[in-house]
């Protein structure tokens, strides 16, 4: 299994609004993508500090699903609709588990 986790930090333009409306994107990309196998995701809890806004963490088979998932259009549509307009930065890593 691939697991692809992915943390996103926010403009400070950003509103409340989109940030709800970039998790719920992703909440929904499950329904929309059958190669995610499992996902989990939310905004930072403030613990920390220097910590990023937001993470997703998504499982899948393999390499080839993960590929599918970056492609696809449901995917694609939450990038470019809802994070890239509040996006200040972005780290993700991708691993065998």
């Amino acid at each position: 299994m691939l697991r692809h986790i992915i943390m996103l930090r926010w403009t400070p333009e950003a509103t409340e609004d989109q940030k709800k409306a970039a998790e719920a994107g992703f909440r929904a990309l499950p329904g929309a993508i059958a190669q995610i196998r499992g996902l989990a995701c939310g905004p930072d809890l403030g613990l920390s500090t220097g910590a990023h806004d937001f993470a997703a963490v998504l499982d899948f088979d393999g390499a080839d699903d993960w590929r599918v998932y970056q492609g696809h259009p449901a995917h694609r549509a939450l990038v470019d609709g809802l994070i890239r307009p509040i996006l200040d930065e972005r780290a993700s890593v991708q691993f065998d588990v």
